[in-house]
């Protein structure tokens, strides 16, 4: 470990003046001889000097500290900066039944400057009145515009917004990667403008629609956001942002056993509110593709049961009836009573050309990049051959 040792004034002197004259010795001409100016009058003048500077300081006297700047990283003036600027258009939704009866509260954030907010369709379904707070203090009555209970979105309008008040920047979902740092803002248990810091703990989760089906199943959402930032009942419907401030995913619900946070929370990815919350503005509803499959996962034993050469894919155990797959000619291969997968059905492998993993994969593909009525190629494995197989979507029931 260094020290460092105090000297005395006079004690500096006399090591530069021993230092210089080691100095003067040092110097030779070309002859060889070393030179020898008048060594007395180097020193005396260092001498002069040193003691010169040092007599304008008390023998005594302490440096000041340096004044240290406030500790503040970039991170914490990014998070600053963006609640400041993101905040003003969160809102706090309070939602009344039909006797005009408290029942709830949520949170949803300005989509655009025509006043329609973004939240989720469990905040808002079935809403006898909604009063939607601003961050400062304004109020205004809600209209439900528009819900999709299947991606748990829902669209409300304000008659005006606030000065100052502008819609938030939608990112792209497509581009979030896990690891990355998200705050969710909203208002956990009536807490007004609560910010919240995590990372994105995984991706390509499903959310299960609160709506069963005909046939008694249930569809899901794909490529769910998890996070870790936390979320809790009051939360829903508000922004999941990244860093530059842009909406990333809308908070939707958490995994828990407590019923508050557990580090467990998902957000639905905000490429899906860029395709429903337009057509729920505009019609009230969104309409999804439909192909009236059902699909299951291959694990290693199911594969060498059904003899298939590969465990990707989406292996299909039913085909509704007069649906588009039956129109193509899909085949399904069934489950029995203690849920083994049967032989017969097709292994769908790739769509359009992209290949496909898991049932997901195809789930994530019809919502994301088709439209109803359009048609698209399916490349399946059927008796051990490959086949292209085109198919029309239609909309789902």
């Amino acid at each position: 470990m260094a020290r460092f040792l105090r000297s005395s004034p006079a004690r500096l002197i006399v090591l530069l003046a021993l230092l210089l004259l080691a100095a003067c010795k040092g110097s030779l001409t070309d002859e060889g001889r070393t030179a020898t100016p008048d060594q007395a009058v180097v020193v005396q003048q260092a001498v002069a000097t040193i003691t010169a500077q040092m007599a304008t300081t008390a023998p005594n006297a302490t440096l000041a500290p340096a004044q240290l700047p406030a500790i503040t990283t970039d991170l914490e003036a990014d998070l600053i900066a963006l609640y400041e600027h993101i905040n003003p258009s969160v809102v706090h939704i309070f939602v009344y039944d039909t006797a005009d009866n408290p029942v709830g509260t949520g949170t949803g954030f300005v989509f655009d400057d025509r006043g329609h907010i973004v939240t989720n369709n469990h905040v808002v379904a079935g809403a006898g009145r909604l009063e939607i707070v601003f961050p400062n203090g304004e109020r205004r009555t809600g209209l439900t515009v528009g819900t999709d209970v299947d991606s748990d979105l829902g669209v409300v309008l304000v008659d005006s917004l606030p000065d100052g008040v502008t819609p938030i920047p939608l990112g792209d979902s497509d581009a979030v990667r896990v690891g990355q740092f998200v705050v969710a803002i909203g208002n956990p248990f009536g807490e007004a403008g609560s910010l919240s810091l995590g990372i994105v703990s995984a991706l390509g989760r499903t959310l299960t629609s609160d709506r069963i089906t005909e046939g008694g199943g249930r569809y899901s959402l794909p490529q769910v956001i998890q996070t870790d930032a936390a979320i809790n009942p009051g939360n829903s419907g508000g922004p999941l942002l990244n860093l530059a401030g842009e909406v990333i995913g809308v908070n939707s619900s958490i995994r828990t056993s407590t019923g508050t946070n557990s580090g467990v929370g998902f957000s639905i990815p905000v490429n899906a509110v860029r395709r429903i919350a337009p057509a729920l503005i505009t019609n009230g509803t969104y309409h999804y593709t439909y192909m009236g499959i059902r699909m299951a996962a291959l694990d290693l034993t199911s594969q060498q049961a059904l003899g298939l050469p590969q465990v990707t894919g989406a292996y299909v155990t039913e085909v509704s009836p007069n649906a588009p797959a039956a129109l193509a000619g899909l085949r399904a291969g069934g489950v029995d009573e203690v849920g083994e997968l049967l032989p017969g059905g097709d292994l769908i492998i790739a769509v359009d050309g992209q290949p496909i993993a898991s049932s997901d994969d195809l789930i994530s593909y019809l919502v994301f990049s088709t439209e109803v009525g359009q048609t698209i190629n399916l490349t399946i494995i059927r008796d051990g051959q490959q086949l292209d197989v085109p198919l029309t979507l239609g909309q789902r029931p």
